[in-house]
């Protein structure tokens, strides 16, 4: 005579209390907002090769477009280190 199975469901799962469920949601928040800021951080940065190319265009560009073009090319460069360097105290 073969042994019988039986299926053991599991039990009920403990629900999160509510301050876990909080704290949950805040990680998760956390670490979307860092992925938004790194990809703001990646856009300066690409932002800010577009303008150098720009900057050093040569007489192709006006000189006022290449004269916006080099001012964002350094402010973006100094941005996205401002950003660097705050990321990284977290």
């Amino acid at each position: 005579m073969s042994a019988a199975l039986h299926v053991v469901a599991p039990g009920p799962a403990a629900a999160p209390s509510l301050s876990q469920r909080v704290h949950q949601l805040q990680a998760e928040a956390r670490l979307l907002a860092r992925e938004h800021i790194d990809l703001l951080e990646a856009k300066l940065r690409q932002m800010q090769h577009i303008a150098d190319e720009i900057a050093q265009g040569g007489e192709a560009y006006p000189p006022g477009v290449r004269d916006i073009a080099r001012r964002l090319s350094e402010d973006g460069a100094a941005k996205a280190q401002t950003l660097e360097a705050i990321m990284a105290r977290r």
